[in-house]
């Protein structure tokens, strides 16, 4: 058991010392080979407007920076990234590079599936994939939903620059999420959290450093931490352990939605649990634990869809009406009598559909 191993013995299993981000290369990170590039087809600046096709050839090689120039790109895929859409679909692909309070320039892409959007999906993606990849998927999902998504590829994947890693994970989701309300000027009301796999560890990590970022946060096959998905039987967080999402889960004030398949061989149900018994029992609602799925083919399933179509239909409309009840009893409640709690509906959560 995970318990029973002496420092010296962790030490050793992980090339001392064990820095969290030497575990995190070697349990989570796999890049895949770039599918997909960015080409820029023009650059429009405030005061020269267009520049030539050369020298805005010139410029991407430089690198600008993304605040003083503004660059359109075109996304090109190769054979790998499976691309399933007719060419008129790329025009609802808007690539665009942010820069991170790390330095490294990531590759994000809006997908525009809607012009009458009900929420924008920031979508962390999860592992051994890229935005290429990832892209059919999006334009079905955000179509099906009615909602706009956002998604980026961490630091080495794809068209980012930088190498994997932990701290970088953090800083690129922070730096796409700054662009969601900088560049296209979108409120926290309207913006959905979503991370799938090791998606999940920036998803969690922004949504409990910043407790009203978004209006609901979903967290597809999520886990606990790197050392107890390695170790099953590892009951607390070590100082050299990475991705501890299980310590910062409670610290969300968005209504969390947990995705996992009962057969995940990957990450076990049991993260999953164990995440939701976590959750600020206000902020729970209900999971969906599919029953018979792995960790590649809950989209497969239809519950999945559903899930997802009554979070934004259901879920979220009742936390509004929550608020404003609250607000309203808050209003009326006369100053010189004792105030009263306001009830709090709190939707039924279950942890019983496919599996206990």
């Amino acid at each position: 058991m995970m318990n029973t191993l002496s420092i010296r013995d962790l030490c050793c299993l992980f090339c001392c010392p064990p820095f969290p981000s030497r575990i995190a290369a070697k349990l989570a990170f796999l890049p895949p080979e770039p599918t997909y590039s960015l080409h820029a087809s023009d650059i429009v600046t405030p005061s020269n407007g267009t520049i030539g096709q050369k020298e805005s050839s010139l410029l991407t090689k430089k690198a600008p920076s993304d605040s003083n120039t503004s660059i359109r790109y075109t996304i090109i895929f190769s054979e790998k990234a499976e691309w399933q859409h007719s060419q008129s679909d790329i025009s609802k692909l808007e690539p665009y590079f942010v820069t991170t309070s790390r330095h490294n320039r990531i590759a994000c892409l809006y997908i525009k599936c809607t012009s009458t959007p009900k929420y924008y999906i920031l979508f962390s993606h999860g592992n051994a994939v890229d935005l290429g990849q990832m892209a059919s998927f999006f334009i079905v999902l955000g179509t099906r939903l009615q909602c706009n998504i956002f998604s980026y590829d961490y630091s080495g994947y794809g068209a980012s620059q930088g190498k994997p890693s932990e701290r970088n994970m953090y800083a690129d989701i922070e730096a796409t999420y700054n662009s969601i309300k900088q560049r296209y000027h979108i409120p926290e009301s309207k913006i959905i959290l979503y991370g799938q796999s090791i998606g999940t560890v920036p998803t969690i990590d922004l949504a409990s450093r910043h407790s009203e970022c978004c209006i609901a946060c979903i967290l597809h096959s999520p886990l606990t931490s790197g050392m107890r998905v390695a170790f099953p039987d590892t009951k607390r967080t070590w100082c050299c352990d990475a991705f501890p999402s299980i310590d910062k889960i409670h610290r969300i004030r968005s209504i969390v939605l947990i995705i996992h398949g009962t057969e995940d061989d990957v990450i076990d149900v049991s993260h999953g649990f164990a995440l939701y018994n976590r959750v600020h029992m206000q902020h729970q609602i209900e999971p969906l634990w599919v029953d018979g799925a792995g960790h590649n083919d809950i989209e497969a399933h239809g519950q999945y869809v559903e899930r997802l179509l009554r979070l934004i239909n259901v879920d979220i409309p009742q936390i509004h009406l929550k608020n404003q009840q609250t607000e309203h009893q808050q209003l009326s409640t006369s100053p010189s009598t004792p105030p009263t709690l306001a009830s709090t509906l709190i939707i039924p959560a279950s942890t019983t559909n496919g599996t206990n």
